[in-house]
């Protein structure tokens, strides 16, 4: 959870890099509380409250994606291969779905690596 809301307080935020783990975190997270909200409003019989939901996430997961395009060293407009029939969305998965560039790269220092480097917490 603690991945889904630090996607969501860097909402705009379009600019650094974002772990795989953030990334998919905030998918998964997104994906359940819209089943949820469809199974609700099929219970209530209305409409609208999981199109709400993905409205409301929709630039704050193209932040995240950008950030994680960002991650594997290549820039945010790569999201627009999605629209290249059949394989577009396949290579978009192939990059979210690659590993962190280590070390610095031109969009900043590897948040994976900088975390891993830390020492442990003092309990």
């Amino acid at each position: 959870m603690e991945w889904y809301l630090k996607a969501l307080k860097n909402y705009v935020g379009f600019e650094g890099r974002a772990r795989r783990k953030e990334y998919w975190t905030f998918q998964l997270v997104s994906l359940v509380i819209a089943v949820v909200l469809t199974g609700i409003d099929a219970a209530l019989n209305t409409a609208g409250l999981a199109g709400l939901y993905v409205l409301a996430v929709l630039l704050p997961g193209i932040a995240v994606a950008v950030r994680r395009l960002h991650d594997t060293d290549r820039s945010g407009w790569w999201l627009l291969i999605s629209f290249v029939p059949l394989v577009g969305n396949v290579v978009l998965l192939v990059f979210l779905f690659t590993d962190s560039t280590p070390g610095s790269n031109q969009y900043g220092p590897s948040p994976k690596h900088a975390v891993a480097s830390s020492p442990p917490a003092i309990a």
